[in-house]
């Protein structure tokens, strides 16, 4: 160029013809800096485009710049998410599922936000740094445990999570202390250390979804799941010592339930059948004296019906029944005197005692 033929830079030589270059006029802030700026651009466009026409290269740049700009208002809500669009800072609207636009930024700008998985917070374990003063709590009973538990919590209300509540997660934690801190000061040592716990969880976890609801933090409490229940380091060998004593009698106490559960209906079983075959001596013997007097009854009313009849079926009946097994022959008066005309007959070796056998004789 013809400035560096003369030496000295672009503002020529000095005066003498030699020696340092002079400095650029100051500039005033006019056109001229602006026309320089717009020449240097010109200049860096040419060489990386050489087919750059002067004005019309900078409006197709600049048609370009805003194509991408306003392309850039294009977004994807996924299946899990929603969108929260804010103009200037300011919520306007929150969209779902699909391709969604939105004015480029600066004038609007989105925030996906999950709201279909599972957080999950710990307030007061070993590792956490606010494990001493968290996990330290007094219970109802006035004794002090030492406990862990691990909050689980998804986004209900994009909104209110991300503009009611300053930071979400300080204020789940914080919240969740206290809500834990109210339900163990309101129970026994013996009652959260041991068949407690889920009763714990429980009421934790609906004062603390009630206290995050008047927050509108727009935070939904799934649960609170327990993680540890001790007792403070320096007695934690006598409440070991307590927990076995306890053990031991639970198991005694079992034992002595199943043994009670054995002979308990053991001795009912008997004691039914005793009864039951009391009841049947009982039917036995009354049905047995009601035939005897239902028996007599009826001899009574026939003898009164006809006294010598009865009487002599009577007495013949009680002589058949005692000359049954009798060896005496009774034999009627006239043919005993030979008065009779028929000879009587006489069985005389069957009334005769059986010979006895050698056997017997033997024995």
């Amino acid at each position: 160029m013809a400035w560096n033929d003369k030496g000295g830079g672009p503002w020529g030589a000095p005066p003498g013809g030699s020696g340092p270059p002079r400095r650029p006029p100051p500039s005033d802030g006019g056109s001229n800096d602006f026309e320089a700026i717009l020449r240097r651009v010109q200049d860096w466009l040419r060489d990386l485009w050489p087919g750059f026409d002067g004005g019309r290269g900078i409006l197709a740049v600049v048609a370009v710049a805003l194509l991408i700009w306003l392309a850039s208002g294009i977004y994807r809500v996924d299946p899990n998410e929603q969108a929260v669009v804010q103009r200037f800072g300011a919520w306007v609207r929150t969209e779902s599922l699909g391709l969604h636009y939105h004015l480029p930024a600066p004038i609007e700008t989105v925030t996906t936000v999950d709201v279909t998985r599972r957080n999950q917070t710990e307030v007061g374990s070993r590792n956490s740094r606010e494990s001493t003063d968290a996990g330290t709590m007094l219970t109802g009973d006035s004794n002090i445990v030492e406990l862990g538990f691990v909050i689980v919590w998804q986004i209900r209300d994009p909104v209110k999570y991300l503009f009611r509540v300053a930071d979400p997660t300080d204020v789940l934690q914080r919240a969740a202390e206290s809500a834990m801190r109210e339900v163990i000061g309101q129970t026994d040592v013996q009652l959260a250390l041991n068949e407690g716990r889920g009763q714990i969880e429980t009421s934790s976890a609906a004062i603390l979804q009630s206290t995050l609801d008047r927050y509108d933090s727009g935070i939904y409490i799934a649960a609170i799941q327990l993680q540890r229940v001790d007792p403070p380091a320096p007695v934690v060998d006598a409440f070991h010592d307590v927990q076995r004593a306890r053990a031991e009698l639970e198991q005694q106490r079992n034992d002595a339930e199943k043994y009670r559960n054995d002979i308990v209906p053991r001795a009912r079983g008997e004691a039914q059948k005793i009864i039951q075959d009391a009841g049947g001596y009982k039917d036995k013997t009354v049905a047995e004296a009601n035939g005897e007097a239902q028996q007599f009854i009826s001899v009574l009313d026939a003898y009164k019906l006809s006294r010598d009849v009865t009487a002599r079926r009577m007495y013949i009946d009680t002589m058949e029944a005692v000359l049954t097994h009798s060896r005496k022959i009774v034999l009627d008066p006239a043919v005993a005197e030979g008065k009779g005309g028929v000879v009587p007959y006489l069985p005389l070796p069957g009334l005769m005692a059986p010979a006895a056998t050698p056997t017997q004789k033997g024995q």
